[in-house]
């Protein structure tokens, strides 16, 4: 994950690691990372300043790169992620590891979700965080943030239990130049404005009583 931070242009302050893994399989990061401080500890001594186990033993704190406008995301893509209200790290950092891994181009997220470079988002995303594009939209949500969409010519897309919505495998959907797939949060799911101004709903077909899927697996679901 530092490593897909630094080919991403990621800028690093300082790096925490075990002290066993200077010579080893952290060699080659701090050699990427240039003149900054390293600290070093033994596990038990780094588990107790960091109040968790240590993944892999290594953390690095980094500058936080500026984030593209919403306008230049747009521009630059032809299939887009929308998040609304996702609070979940562990949700946000799936769906950008399935939104890297199933050809989406970009993710906007609603002023409530959580930060995908929170910890727990990154690690879960497996560092697909710094690949895709993303940022976050204005209180504007959800109107005029889905007239915007609508006028850098995107087909919105909202992914709700309604009885009226179009089959995932519409051939309509994937014929279209440039889709927003829009997702709601893990407890509500999208908002009603939201789905009455996009321009179809898509549900997944559900079986043995299931009602839905849980936020990140429907993620992976409808980008592939």
């Amino acid at each position: 994950m530092i490593g897909r931070a630094l080919d991403a242009g990621c800028v690093p302050v300082s790096l925490l690691l075990e002290r066993k893994h200077v010579e080893g399989q952290g060699k080659e990061i701090i050699s990427r990372c240039g003149e900054i401080p390293v600290y070093t500890a033994e596990f038990d001594v780094l588990t107790k300043l960091t109040g968790f186990k240590l993944t892999r033993g290594m953390l690095c704190a980094m500058k936080r790169p500026k984030l593209p406008s919403v306008e230049e995301l747009c521009q630059a893509s032809s299939r887009l992620v929308i998040l609304e209200n996702i609070m979940n790290p562990t949700n946000i950092g799936a769906i950008f590891r399935s939104a890297a891994a199933l050809g989406m181009d970009g993710v906007l997220l609603t002023s409530d979700c959580s930060n995908p470079l929170y910890r727990r988002a990154i690690r879960v995303s497996m560092g697909t965080v710094f690949q895709i594009p993303w940022t976050f939209l204005d209180s504007s949500w959800p109107l005029p943030g889905i007239s915007e969409l609508k006028n850098h010519g995107f087909h919105t897309v909202s992914m709700a239990l309604r009885c009226d919505s179009v089959s995932i495998d519409d051939p309509k959907l994937s014929s279209k130049q440039k889709l927003a797939v829009i997702l709601g949060s893990e407890g509500e799911g999208l908002l009603d404005e939201t789905i009455d101004n996009c321009d179809d709903t898509v549900c997944i077909p559900m079986f043995h009583g299931v009602d839905s899927l849980n936020v990140a697996a429907a993620s992976a679901v409808a980008f592939w």
